[in-house]
């Protein structure tokens, strides 16, 4: 309904109503003065679930983390000045992963700009490239023509948060007093008395409709059916929808059976959680191209990578040092090669390349010899995993991620942090077919906003669970400030290791000093007593049995915080002599 005490709340009140119509579901506001005509708007609709957070920061990593879980836009509002700087990292992270967000800055009208006016800075373009469109807002009107100025613009601007590539939008928002919605004594239904007015919205689906990509090039290389050594690269990959998980992997297996050649998973695709879909998967390409005997025996003449390459180090230092030609499918328009290398960019979907190749002459499932290489190596390195897993009883971080498939319900929607938890994943999670869900914020691979975006994740999908180290964690502890107030169940997996683990890793870490003041940054915070002060539920895990019994079953509501305590030194050297062991061994001809 619109709302005709003022001009403000009437402008407010479509743009709210036109983002409703075009399918927002979601808006996450932080209190400020100026915002005042959104806020009313959007906490007044009926159609629209405003969500209120305290913190700008953990406002948007919170809505980053719904619009990856829903694959819709979602809205955030905020008040003028600082407020949006808070945004940045979160608008970045959503531009390299393509998340689409409609982010709307209010802001004071031109004559209290640049005068010494509180709370004001230069919101033009805040956000500069990071974002796929930028508006500023006329000032509010209440007639008929500014009113369709301003359907149009934002329907435009919602359209260009997801096509041709998703990603966030900005559209700045002034507004003059009063911004309360209070009578100005002025008739503005009188005003809006159109003959036009009543089917101001008719249209307006159509108007914002959005179209999807369904053609590719004419003719695709025949090139891959004369080749024996050909590779599948999948890199992250995350979808809206468990059945979107399903049609991805069912996508690459048959492209995979196409061709007979073996698929590199990435452990942040839904692949290795839909194993039986595609028997050419491998888990152990990063254990295995450590050593000179199986890199130089597993070289392909043709590589399809799908997307962006894995978080493998070793992987890109291969591609690099062997330059195969590479087919990169993606239909984003950006970069995928940090290589640099032979590649060739198809802008299509994975959809289309499948139509457009050729159907096999059998629905037998072929491999070739290549692949049959791949995949012998691969069983033996599962083997050897399972077995030095299974002899260890400490609490080693590695052995979590080994673990979790098999702990957690099928179908979990699984938030993954960054730094030592990505790779731990990558290197060690097994192939299974429980559907667990992967998230991650692999755009510009911080640690920004990592409790927020779990529980927005979790606040759509009713339960999730986060893995996490001590550091992304206590960077975003704002998060739990709107723990309590959020629908949903969010169980955090905290494996403290008193600083930053993955610099353990790195040569600096043989410099003492400045490693361990400067680089691990160990913290002496005690999680219990933070999760008290926030009314979280707290436990410190014992021993793998006592995680088992806490993850077979989880709640459906509140937040809780699994502490699992691991030795940082220890850990390292446990798990670089996996890396460099597991995979050292030679195969009879």
């Amino acid at each position: 309904m619109l709302d005709f005490r003022n001009t403000n709340t009437v402008w407010a009140s479509v743009l709210a109503e036109t983002l409703a119509h075009l399918g927002l579901q979601t808006v996450v506001i932080s209190p400020g003065s100026r915002s005042t005509p959104l806020t009313i708007a959007f906490a007044n609709h009926p159609h629209i679930q405003a969500i209120p957070m305290l913190d700008e920061r953990s406002a948007s990593f919170f809505a980053l983390g719904v619009a990856k879980a829903s694959g819709q836009p979602t809205a955030l509002v905020c008040t003028s000045g600082t407020a949006g700087a808070n945004y940045f990292p979160a608008i970045i992270e959503a531009y390299e992963s393509g998340i689409p967000l409609m982010v709307l800055t209010a802001d004071r009208p031109p004559e209290l700009r640049d005068c010494a006016s509180g709370q004001t800075i230069d919101q033009q373009k805040l956000f500069g490239d990071y974002v796929r469109g930028y508006r500023e807002l006329a000032l509010p009107e209440a007639t008929m023509s500014q009113l369709r100025y301003l359907r149009q613009t934002i329907a435009q601007l919602y359209q260009q948060s997801q096509f041709p590539v998703p990603g966030p939008v900005h559209v700045n928002c002034p507004f003059r007093d009063p911004l309360a919605p209070i009578s100005t004594g002025t008739d503005l239904a009188q005003t809006l008395a159109d003959p036009l007015n009543a089917d101001f919205f008719a249209h307006l689906k159509e108007d914002g409709a959005i179209a999807p990509i369904t053609s590719g090039p004419p003719h695709l290389t025949s090139a891959w059916q004369h080749t024996e050594r050909g590779l599948i690269i999948a890199g992250p990959q995350s979808t809206p929808s468990s059945a979107a998980d399903g049609a991805y992997c069912k996508a690459i297996a048959t492209l995979a059976h196409k061709l007979g050649w073996p698929v590199l998973a990435d452990g942040l695709s839904p692949l290795r959680n839909h194993a039986s879909l595609n028997p050419h998967l491998i888990t152990t390409y990063d254990l295995l191209l450590r050593h000179e005997a199986h890199a130089q025996a597993l070289v392909p003449e043709q590589v399809i990578q799908l997307g962006a390459l894995p978080t493998s180090k070793v992987l890109r230092q291969w591609l690099t040092e062997i330059n195969p030609h590479r087919w990169i499918i993606d239909s984003s328009g950006r970069n995928r090669d940090p290589l640099h290398g032979r590649s060739v960019v198809l802008p299509i979907t994975l959809d289309t390349l499948i139509a457009q190749y050729p159907v096999p002459n059998s629905s037998v499932q072929v491999t070739s010899p290549y692949c049959q290489q791949w995949l012998r190596r691969n069983e033996r390195v599962r083997q050897r995993l399972r077995e030095k897993f299974e002899t260890v009883d400490a609490l080693f971080e590695g052995k979590l991620s080994w673990l979790l498939p098999s702990l957690l319900p099928s179908g979990t929607p699984l938030m993954i942090a960054n730094s030592m938890p990505v790779r731990d994943v990558e290197w060690f999670w097994p192939l299974s077919d429980r559907g667990i869900r992967p998230y991650f914020s692999r755009g510009a691979n911080g640690i920004d906003g990592t409790l927020s975006t779990a529980l927005g994740i979790a606040h759509h999908h009713g339960q999730a669970v986060l893995l996490t180290g001590d550091l992304a964690l206590l960077h975003d502890s704002n998060g739990f400030l709107n723990a309590s107030t959020r629908s949903g169940h969010l169980t955090i997996l905290l494996v403290n290791n008193q600083g930053g683990g993955i610099f353990e890793s790195l040569p600096i870490a043989q410099f003492e000093p400045p490693f361990e003041k400067f680089f691990a940054t160990p913290q002496a915070v005690d999680f219990a007593t933070l999760a008290a002060a926030h009314q979280i539920d707290y436990e410190l895990v014992a021993n793998w049995s006592v995680l088992a019994d806490r993850l077979h079953e989880l709640p459906t509501a509140r937040v809780r915080l699994l502490e699992l305590k691991c030795d940082r030194k220890l850990d390292a050297a446990f798990r670089a002599e996996l890396l460099r062991s597991v995979g050292d061994f030679t195969l009879p001809d």
